[in-house]
């Protein structure tokens, strides 16, 4: 008898123990895809939610509510959530301290859109998300959202604005610390998340706040989770972006257009010296040779195997550029986007109207942007650029000529710049760097993509370089999610991956 009670509270003990510790058994394996699963329709019904709240900054109302969604969805978490005022949309930060001793990190995303054209759209409204599966002609086709209810195929997608920028994103993480609740777990490190209501109008909010909440900011570390994932769709972290500077150039002919018949081989026309002028700036392998242009710039065989990493097929990449050839910067297109860019982005001339006319322009106007790197400042790049149209002969000025200036000076050049926003580049290399992708490495089995610089510029450098911390990106959305274009949409697959990604970064001590 005694025996009997002494087996029966082994296995009341042993089923208690399981009971309170299988959760953390699961969730200490790693098997992250069964939670994951088990709460993916109920994710999906949610992003369908918020990408229902039309997210552009004109309308504060509808912003606001955005902003209030997500609040609501962290004070459920047990976050402090707090509006940060500014002079236009409030900034969400959403605050949890786990253990006074851990470090703390920093999640951004924003929360706005791009502008929409609905006409262009194959759906109702681009705020009335909607569930697709392609079909065998590949044309994506609607499908019930009640297919939730059985198998979810990740190569299905919801169609909407913002779906994939930046809204999805922000339901990854969220269902990731949701799934922590759960499972009885939490962080290896403190967490602070701030939402940006005007990242696609340029972080005016947030931008504006820097000084007066830079210690609500303050974190060990910073992760951006914005932007499209390497278009293999693996896990991809990014180290750093392209900042961009931009300038104008403007040549000059007589002070008024003037008639091609009556004054032809006898006015100049500024057209031809503007072209001899930016052809004088690059070679024909595309290579700028401004002097001291790539001046700091060092690709040692250690980065260059980094580069070569990046899965890249250049004739695959041509084809569905439609060029012949690319530019010789670099080696590959990991390589080229190491080197400040030189690229003419518009020419104009002084005639405004519809179709031709037959004169000689007053002036012709070419505007550029550099893209920089960290190695390259945004001022200095451009007094690079004014300086080499001095010794092409230029009279170099930052407004239009007088008609003394005309007859004093046989080639002028009105010159305007901006210097813009500075790059930034964490080392991939640096702690922080290697435990995030030893993380990622461990959960999925192979190296994750490491982008050491991607090409595009993020308006929130300013506030990266203010706070000056480790940054990384953690890019999660499909490629081809038509980004600020009608029809942006997310791969569910991409959804699925992401929410592993956001607990294995979470289930990690830095």
């Amino acid at each position: 008898m005694k025996q009997t009670k002494q087996k029966n509270s082994i296995i009341k003990l042993t089923f208690i123990f399981f009971l309170i510790f299988i959760p953390f058994i699961i969730f200490g394996q790693s098997n992250y895809e069964v939670l994951i699963n088990k709460n993916l329709k109920s994710t999906l019904l949610l992003h369908k939610e918020l990408v229902s709240i039309p997210n552009l900054p004109e309308n504060k109302d509808l912003m606001l509510e955005n902003i209030n969604w997500v609040a609501k969805q962290y004070d459920d978490l047990n976050f402090r959530t707090t509006l940060l005022e500014t002079n236009t949309l409030p900034i969400l930060i959403a605050e949890k301290e786990y253990d006074p001793s851990y470090k703390t990190v920093l999640f951004y995303f924003h929360i706005d859109g791009q502008p929409i054209n609905p006409e262009s759209w194959n759906q109702d409204h681009p705020f009335h998300p909607v569930l697709k599966s392609e079909d065998k002609g590949g044309l994506w086709k609607i499908i019930d959202w009640n297919k939730l209810d059985g198998d979810i195929n990740d190569e299905w997608r919801i169609f909407g604005r913002a779906a994939a920028d930046d809204k999805a994103p922000v339901i990854m993480l969220l269902s990731a610390l949701k799934i922590l609740k759960i499972s009885n777990s939490v962080p290896k490190f403190n967490v602070k998340v701030i939402l940006d209501p005007e990242e696609e109008y340029g972080s005016t909010a947030l931008l504006s706040t820097l000084d007066k909440y830079k210690g609500r900011y303050a974190s060990d570390f910073f992760i951006v989770m914005d932007g499209p994932a390497h278009n293999s769709n693996k896990p991809t972290v990014t180290f750093g972006c392209r900042g961009i500077a931009t300038c104008s150039i403007t040549t000059y002919g007589s002070k008024l257009p003037q008639h091609s018949g009556h004054y032809g081989n006898y006015v100049p026309n500024p057209v031809f010296s503007l072209a001899k002028l930016l052809s004088s700036m690059k070679d024909e392998s595309g290579k700028v040779l401004i002097q001291d242009y790539y001046k700091g710039i060092e690709i040692n065989p250690e980065i260059f195997e980094l580069l070569e990493s990046v899965p890249f097929d250049s004739i695959e990449l041509n084809k569905s550029l439609g060029i012949h050839t690319s530019e010789k910067v670099g080696k590959n297109y990991q390589e080229a986007l190491q080197y400040p860019s030189l690229n003419v982005r518009q020419i104009g001339t002084s005639w405004k109207g519809n179709g031709l006319k037959t004169v000689i322009p007053e002036y012709a106007t070419a505007d550029i942007d550099v893209r920089l790197v960290p190695e390259t400042d945004g001022k200095i790049q451009l007094e690079k650029i004014k300086n080499h149209i001095a010794k092409q002969g230029y009279y170099v000025i930052d407004r239009d000529p007088t008609n003394e200036e005309r007859q004093s000076h046989p080639k002028i050049v009105k010159f305007n710049s901006d210097p813009g926003i500075n790059a930034f580049r964490t080392s991939p290399d640096s702690n922080f760097g290697k435990k995030v992708r030893a993380s990622l490495m461990k959960e999925f089995g192979n190296e994750p993509i490491v982008i050491r610089l991607m090409g595009g510029t993020v308006p929130i450098v300013p506030v990266i370089n203010k706070l000056n911390v480790p940054t990384i990106i953690i890019p999660m959305v499909n490629m081809d999610n038509n980004q600020h274009s009608p029809n942006e949409n997310i791969r569910i697959g991409n959804i699925r991956q992401g929410i592993k990604i956001c607990l294995t970064i979470l289930n990690s001590q830095y």
